[in-house]
């Protein structure tokens, strides 16, 4: 069915009240603004009309829309025209097979205080919350720091959803097109505390434009029965679980002892005991954030079990890193692995020779002995964006066997951030031991309480040391 309008905004006619006259209120901003994001998007621009409390249009604009957007607040809740609009185009929209209509939180309101209609659906928090104190108020400067991390990443998140539900409608095979989607891999993204709830925005996102189906769908219930009903039926459609764990421990579902985090860690971990006895795929991710000093003592209680429960690391793979590290982890493992071959599979052992560009000509001579000597050399990148210089690193950290960190020019600093990344190598997912690690240069005194094979002296000297610490990796 062609629809007139693309997408139909519905909201309590105050929360469109301006402070000046010569300004847009808050939902013509918004309506402003998610025009823009979905015209990146889709391409063209959508039709997006706007419609009060007071507007008498009810029946023709709800009928020809594809999409309704309602604008969440007290005043939206209060008011009977606002949930009659909701009502209406519930039935206008009866027939189809996806869901057709998102919520966008202009205020914080608890499931209880919101219409029962769209207690279920996943809210976008279009609210300032300062994670610190709890306060949560509205934008006045959508262009500021903050704006970008929350009301913008909803507003990007809230157009891709908007696109991919307009792009079923329009293909006219509903049927199809979800058979299709559902062919496509499913990852379990589990609920976070408040304090990751923007990373976990951002890891979505990636997943989503990559392709993959990410579950929950929806507002997980509030009710402990229905929570663990609803994400185990969850994690049956899915290969694979990541669990973002904070220093927040997260909401407690009526009835139960456990936060909603512990909980979905704690059936994903039986999940993926239940599918490895059936030999089906699934396995897990869980990140530990670094800092965890505001944890309260439930929550590192918490974060220890998964650390040493044997039955809580079922199938799991479990990182304390940097964000960005996990992220980089989890684009190798599941964004590229499609189009990446393993450097495992051409066979032979690798040597990651680390050096600086400025060595370039100084470490010639040292890669020809580990290439004559049966290794293949792994190299950084040196040109580049900052991501793909760093992406080929991370690649290099989790396929050598040995690596060989080289100190010509470079002053004692770097080298220390390079013994740094190869202590964290086994973080990056790799498959395999490290055989040997080495340094090689002059005034190496600084590094003697590394565990690291020292090689000095002059070149010729050197290169000899180097073949037997080759002769030892190979051996």
């Amino acid at each position: 069915m062609a629809f007139e309008i693309d997408v139909l905004i519905t909201f309590a006619e105050k929360d469109n009240e301006a402070a000046q006259k010569s300004e847009q209120g808050w939902v013509s901003q918004f309506k402003k603004f998610l025009e823009l994001m979905l015209l990146q998007v889709l391409g063209s621009k959508p039709n997006i009309v706007l419609k009060s409390e007071f507007d008498t249009a009810t029946a023709p604009a709800l009928n020809n829309a594809a999409i309704l957007v309602a604008v969440l607040t007290k005043d939206f809740v209060q008011s009977g025209r606002c949930l009659d609009n909701v009502e209406t185009f519930y039935k206008a929209a009866s027939s189809s097979k996806i869901n057709r209509v998102f919520k966008v939180m202009k205020a914080p309101l608890t499931v209880q205080e919101q219409p029962p209609r769209l207690r279920d659906l996943i809210g976008y928090d279009m609210y300032q919350l300062d994670t610190e104190t709890g306060i949560e108020k509205e934008y006045s400067d959508f262009f500021s720091q903050e704006a970008e991390k929350q009301y913008w990443m909803k507003l990007v998140d809230l157009a891709y959803d908007i696109h991919d539900a307009l792009m079923i409608l329009n293909e006219g095979d509903i049927k199809s097109e979800v058979k299709n989607i559902y062919k496509r891999k499913s990852i379990y993204l589990a609920e976070t505390g408040h304090d990751l709830s923007v990373q976990r925005n951002i890891i979505k996102r990636e997943l989503q434009r990559h392709g993959y189906i990410v579950f929950p769908k929806n507002t997980l219930p509030t009710q402990i029965n229905e929570v663990e009903r609803e994400v185990k039926r969850d994690l049956e459609e899915c290969s694979l679980s990541i669990h973002l764990i904070g220093s927040a421990y997260g909401e407690i579902p009526e009835g139960a002892e456990r936060s909603i985090v512990d909980i979905q860690n704690k059936l994903a971990a039986e999940t993926a005991l239940s599918k490895k006895q059936s030999k089906q795929e699934f396995s897990r991710l869980i990140w530990i954030s670094q800092n965890l000093k505001n944890a309260s003592d439930k929550q590192k209680s918490f974060i220890d079990t998964i650390k040493r429960d044997t039955e809580a690391q079922e199938g799991a793979e479990i990182l304390q890193n940097p964000l960005e590290d996990f992220k980089n982890i989890m684009r190798e493992e599941l964004l590229e692995s499609q189009e990446r071959k393993s450097v495992d599979e051409s066979g032979g052992k690798f040597i990651y020779l680390v050096h600086d560009k400025i060595d370039d000509s100084a470490v010639r001579p040292f890669r020809e002995v580990i290439e004559k000597s049966g290794f293949k050399v792994l190299i950084p990148a040196f040109e580049g964006e900052l991501l793909e210089v760093r992406k080929q690193h991370i690649e290099n950290l989790r396929n050598f066997d040995g690596a060989i960190i080289f100190k010509g020019k470079v002053n004692d600093q770097w080298v220390r951030m390079k013994v740094l990344d190869l202590l964290k190598a086994p973080g990056f997912g790799r498959k395999k031991p490290i055989q040997g690690k080495a340094i090689v240069g002059s005034g190496l005194d600084n590094f003697k309480n590394q565990n690291m094979t020292l090689i000095s002296g002059d070149t010729n000297r050197s290169l000899e040391t180097l073949k037997n610490f080759l002769q030892e990796i190979n051996a």
